[in-house]
C-alpha cells in the first residue's frame, strides 16, 4: 500500500510561513489554498502546500526586464561629442551625391 500523503494543520503551516493562523484560516476560505475538511477539523496536503510556495516564489530574472532593450551606446568625451557632428551622416565618410533635380546647371562661358 502506497504512504499516505502528509497532512497539515493550520497552525503547522502559520508556523512554517511564521504568518498568523487566521491568515492561513483566510487563504482557505477563499481558496487560494486547497484544504480538506474533517467536521470542524481542516487539513492540507503537503503537495498543495508546496504547490502555493513554488508558485509564490519570485526568481530575479536572469535579464533585467527594462524597458530599454537596445544596445547601449559608449559614452564619448566632450570632445569626441564635436567630432561626431562635424562628420557626414554617412557611414563611410563620403559626402552624399546630390538628388539629380538638385543639380544647378552652372552657365558656361
Amino acid at each position: 500500500m502506497a504512504d499516505p500523503e502528509e497532512l497539515l494543520t493550520v497552525a503547522e503551516i502559520a508556523s512554517t510561513l511564521k504568518m498568523n493562523q487566521q491568515t492561513i484560516r483566510n487563504w482557505i476560505d477563499t481558496g487560494f489554498l486547497p484544504a480538506i475538511r474533517i467536521g470542524r477539523r481542516v487539513r492540507v496536503k503537503r503537495s498543495d502546500f508546496d504547490a502555493l510556495l513554488e508558485a509564490s516564489y519570485t526568481r530575479r530574472p536572469e535579464r533585467s526586464a527594462g524597458v530599454w532593450d537596445g544596445e547601449v551606446p559608449t559614452p564619448l568625451a566632450p570632445d569626441e561629442h564635436e567630432e561626431r557632428e562635424a562628420s557626414p551622416p554617412d557611414a563611410s565618410g563620403d559626402a552624399l551625391e546630390p538628388e539629380p533635380d538638385e543639380v544647378a546647371e552652372k552657365p558656361t562661358g
